[in-house]
């Protein structure tokens, strides 16, 4: 008969709350919430489909590239990562976009920061138009830690802030956003002309692209050597890689009716 090992009572504890906290934490999403990275029934009868699978590269490229990174991403855990590489613009993977482009749509992105990361979600994106060192060029749904970055008091009145327009348009200040560490959802509807940014389910801008306001507000931007810039007809989507640790999932998105309007 084999003798039993006496445990210390504090390595049960801790095996104890190291379990609850692994509980807790899985309980932290929404109850009843479908697994990441799938779609309910009903998501699939209203025209919803996966951006991303959860597990591989497919349907995504490099936006200089025609392969997927070959570094600075990860895919582990049905989560797909940015790389922290120091905080420079595109300089490790670089960005990433769809192999597929969009013309009116609803995108659905789950997105955690990293304490002081940058990085954005582009639609209507024109890769070709730049093929020199930086970002792929195209309207910038911006992903910032507000609090720790400084470009959030760069711009104009805010508009480099989380949700902005980036460099064109603020997002409103009230927003409603999860600490730093946890997830948010960021939803960009454009119906081809007028967009809307949303954040957590709470509208937070909306705009009319190849409007005289919009175009004015290009001028006065970084984006005024662009010829055109945000008209695109259509575009894929973009993932940026500004050098932090971003992570992503639940990439989702739907065609919608163009010229359809504002949504409720």
């Amino acid at each position: 008969m084999k003798r039993a090992v006496a445990v210390p009572l504090a390595a049960l504890v801790a095996a104890f709350v190291a379990g609850l906290t692994t509980l807790v934490s899985a309980a932290a999403e929404t109850p009843g919430a479908p697994a990441p990275n799938t779609l309910t029934r009903k998501e699939r009868a209203d025209g919803w489909r996966l951006l991303w699978d959860g597990r591989t590269t497919a349907g995504w490229r490099s936006a200089k590239g025609t392969e997927f990174p070959k570094q600075g991403w990860q895919i582990k855990d049905g989560v797909l990562s940015v790389e922290e590489t120091g905080g420079a613009e595109s300089r490790a993977g670089g960005d990433i976009v769809t192999t597929a482009s969009f013309a009116a749509f609803e995108l659905l992105v789950d997105f955690r920061l990293s304490p002081g990361a940058n990085s954005g979600i582009k639609y209507y994106v024109d890769t070709d138009l730049n093929r020199g060192e930086g970002s792929a060029i195209g309207l910038e749904y911006q992903l910032l830690d507000d609090a720790r970055h400084p470009d959030a008091k760069e711009g104009r009145d805010g508009n480099r802030t989380l949700a902005s327009l980036y460099d064109l348009i603020p997002s409103r200040r009230d927003k409603k956003v999860n600490p730093i560490g946890e997830w948010n959802q960021a939803r960009i509807v454009s119906d081809g002309r007028h967009v809307e940014h949303w954040l957590n389910g709470q509208k937070v801008l909306e705009y009319e692209r190849g409007s005289a306001e919009f175009r004015r507000l290009v001028a006065i931007s970084k984006y005024t050597v662009w010829p055109a810039f945000g008209e695109r007809p259509s575009g894929p989507i973009l993932l940026q890689d500004h050098g932090n640790a971003v992570s992503f999932r639940n990439l989702k998105i739907r065609e919608v009716k163009q010229g359809s309007g504002p949504t409720s």
